[in-house]
């Protein structure tokens, strides 16, 4: 089962965080790889919405030994679930990496695979409820309340690089500043790098509303510390927005910043990209 296992300890457990807001700002210590990793993958994996935060959660939940296996059947149902929408996903972003390699990326391409994803998202919450039933009634009070904050906090860090954070903004930790130390970008490479991206994410503006995630999460973390949970009408409703957004996005930082890539950074970029769709972002213990 791929799930991003030592990516989120140390964010999620490691620096004892706790959120009882959904709206709760994340920890977002720019120096932090496991941080750092945890803001990589949410930029570049949509699939799933609720569904994927809570799959995540369920890796440093820290449960009752005894209840591991049943916890573990739970999470590869939830992950059996989001399987089409991973496959849609990782056919974007593939088109993306032959894009960037190639020295242009093929809009075109991209949004058909794009509308195929969110198409993909429709069926999550018809096939994810039931095990979310199951995983409440298996876990305890306490554990319960520790996976809606963790969930909680994997939709901050969500909504903070795939909304907040200002297109082009070089501040240390956003997606610019790092891919300018992952590829060795000049200044001469941001100077014209950061206004474009503005000018391009322009289109997106307006098309995202977080307040029905936001809701949802909320809504989600209200009912599932209750002793009565029915994840019916409070999951995976929001999904399909989440998802396109952030891919829409994500596609759009790519394809803007391709032309001005040196062939080296091109093939280097390219092999980063191919390495999340093939689901294998590079993740270190902290």
């Amino acid at each position: 089962m791929r799930t991003l296992k030592a990516t989120g300890i140390a964010l999620l457990t490691g620096v004892g965080l706790s959120l009882n807001a959904a709206h709760a700002d994340p920890p977002m210590d720019d120096d932090d790889a496991p941080s750092a990793e945890l803001r990589e993958h949410h930029r570049h994996h949509q699939h799933g919405g609720i569904t994927q935060f809570i799959e995540m959660s369920l890796d440093t939940l820290g449960e009752d030994e005894a209840k591991r296996p049943q916890v573990e059947k739970i999470q590869g149902e939830l992950h059996a679930c989001m399987e089409p929408m991973e496959e849609s996903e990782k056919a974007v972003l593939l088109t993306i990496a032959d894009g960037v390699a190639a020295g242009a990326v093929d809009g075109a391409k991209v949004n058909a695979g794009i509308a195929q994803l969110t198409a993909a998202g429709g069926g999550i919450h018809d096939c994810v409820w039931k095990s979310l039933n199951e995983l409440h009634a298996v876990l305890s009070p306490v554990e319960r309340a520790s996976l809606v904050d963790k969930v909680e906090a994997h939709w901050a860090v969500w909504k903070h690089v795939n909304h907040e954070a200002a297109p082009g903004g070089r501040e240390k930790g956003g997606r610019l500043a790092e891919l300018a130390r992952e590829l060795g970008l000049t200044p001469a490479q941001l100077d014209k790098m950061a206004p474009a991206l503005k000018t391009a994410l322009v289109s997106l503006e307006g098309k995202f509303d977080p307040e029905p995630v936001r809701a949802s999460v909320g809504a989600f973390g209200k009912a599932f510390i209750s002793d009565a949970f029915d994840a019916q009408p409070v999951t995976s409703n929001t999904t399909s927005a989440l998802t396109t957004h952030g891919t829409q996005r994500m596609a759009l930082f790519y394809e803007t910043l391709t032309p001005l890539l040196t062939p080296e950074q091109r093939v280097t970029l390219a092999s980063h990209l191919r390495q999340h769709a093939s689901h294998h972002p590079a993740v270190s213990a902290p």
